[in-house]
């Protein structure tokens, strides 16, 4: 299988509004790269919207967006979350969460009419964010004997790498960030050198 490393998602937060029968639905998108970071922010919306009925919600993590979740918060079941994954997943995006509030207007809107408002709520606010593009890279970790620093240099230079930082003494440290994809021809270079050690860091 091809390896993925690439994914849209949003720059910054944004907010939406659909309006049905004197139900007010707002919608906030979020871009976030943890689950953690979920019940945080719907704590800070209740409390700034403390007198509204709901507050449904869906997320998409990952590159390829395979962890998610869709809540319909006291919504009948499937009316809520599941319209509101749905366009995060109809618009190809990941690492985001829409939180959709809901103000009750007094008139009763019915599974199909709530589909429609949830998914109308959350079309509008993706509508209103800036989707990007992101590059998925791996933090790598060069470890190496001064004597073989022009080496290690002329790969970084090739491979046009740029440096997060390092460390110049009789073992040299170098961090670098690389494209997923090309993680592993780029470090099968480095361990080509004598005394070269490399270690996965992390992602970004």
């Amino acid at each position: 299988m091809e390896l993925k490393d690439t994914y849209k998602t949003i720059e910054g937060t944004a907010e939406g509004l659909f309006k049905d029968k004197g139900s007010k639905f707002i919608a906030y998108a979020y871009p976030i790269y943890d689950q953690s970071e979920v019940k945080p922010i719907i704590d800070v919306l209740k409390k700034e919207h403390y007198s509204a009925r709901h507050h449904c919600y869906a997320y998409r993590l990952g590159v390829e967006g395979d962890e998610f979740r869709a809540n319909d918060d006291g919504e009948p079941s499937g009316s809520a979350g599941k319209p509101i994954l749905g366009q995060l997943l109809s618009n190809e995006l990941s690492n985001v969460l829409v939180v959709v509030v809901r103000y009750f207007g007094g008139t009763l809107l019915g599974v199909p009419g709530l589909i429609n408002a949830y998914k109308k709520s959350t079309l509008d606010v993706i509508d209103n964010a800036q989707v990007i593009e992101k590059i998925v890279e791996d933090l790598i970790q060069v470890t190496f004997d001064y004597l073989v620093m022009n080496d290690v240099m002329k790969v970084i230079k090739d491979e046009s790498l740029k440096q997060i930082s390092s460390e110049y003494d009789l073992m040299c440290s170098i961090v670098l960030p690389i494209r997923k994809t090309k993680t592993n021809s780029i470090v099968s270079r480095f361990k080509k050198i004598d005394s070269v050690t490399v270690e996965n860091v992390g992602v970004l």
